[in-house]
């Protein structure tokens, strides 16, 4: 007579099939989630990009902000060259979704800027460089970035 349940057997085929399902699905959800974090880099750029003309709109004087927390802040009642409530205070801090973000700027007043987006960690949080500077146009780069220049492809 068999008695009831399941036998060695038939438990380690099952455990065997989950395997095989989780071995085809995690390096798929890994490439989304790297996706995932390249695009908010991306925007985030785009973003710096955007604040930096409002920025250097309303602050004439001092041309581009020379720093990320001169485009964030938290009291906006009015803005400041040194608060200008321009980002949010996440990317104002350097950091957000993985990535490191670096403002340089140059000239007096500050008439040029690079931003550049890093992967905190390579191959974890991203497997691109992203970079823009005062003409808007965001770039990409399998390596490491350290000036932003047309030298480097504009992201598709």
């Amino acid at each position: 007579m068999r008695s009831k349940g399941f036998s060695l057997i038939e438990l380690l085929i099952v455990v065997a099939i989950i395997l095989i399902i989780a071995a085809i699905a995690v390096p798929s959800f890994l490439r989304s989630r790297i996706a995932a974090y390249e695009s908010s880099a991306a925007a985030s750029v785009r973003s710096v990009n955007t604040a930096q003309v409002a920025y250097n709109s309303e602050f004439p004087t001092v041309g581009y902000a020379g720093t990320l927390n001169a485009l964030g802040g938290t009291s906006c009642t009015p803005p400041t060259s040194t608060g200008a409530c321009l980002l949010d205070t996440l990317l104002a801090s350097g950091t957000k979704s993985g990535y490191s973000f670096a403002l340089t700027v140059s000239g007096t007043p500050n008439g040029s800027y690079n931003i550049i987006a890093s992967p905190i960690v390579w191959d974890y949080w991203g497997m691109r460089y992203f970079c823009s500077y005062e003409d808007g146009v965001i770039r990409v780069s399998l390596s490491a970035i350290t000036v932003c220049n047309d030298s480097i492809p504009p992201q598709n």
